[in-house]
C-alpha cells in the first residue's frame, strides 16, 4: 500500500468545482480545504507507486488544477 499527500492549487474561485473533481477520483480518500499556498490537500491511498503517478497525472488534468505537489509514504 503506498500512501500519496498530494497539494493542489487551482484556479482563484473555481475550487467548488475542482473539489467536485477530486471526490470523483478512485483512489482518493480525503480532500481537505486549506488555506495557504495550496488551495487542498488530498490524501490517496493504492497499490502502488505507478498507480500514484497515474492518478496524481488524473489530477493535473482537472481544468482548474494549476499546480501540485505530491510527498510518498509506504505502510510499513
Amino acid at each position: 500500500m503506498v500512501i500519496g499527500v498530494t497539494m493542489v492549487k487551482v484556479v482563484p474561485g473555481q475550487e467548488k468545482s475542482a473539489y467536485n473533481s477530486l471526490q470523483e477520483i478512485e483512489g482518493i480518500k480525503d480532500v481537505y480545504h486549506v488555506f495557504g499556498e495550496y488551495d487542498f490537500v488530498v490524501i490517496i491511498e493504492v497499490e502502488g507507486l505507478s498507480t500514484l503517478n497515474r492518478l496524481v497525472d488524473t489530477i493535473r488534468e482537472i481544468d482548474n488544477v494549476t499546480a501540485t505537489q505530491t510527498v510518498v509514504g509506504a505502510e510499513l
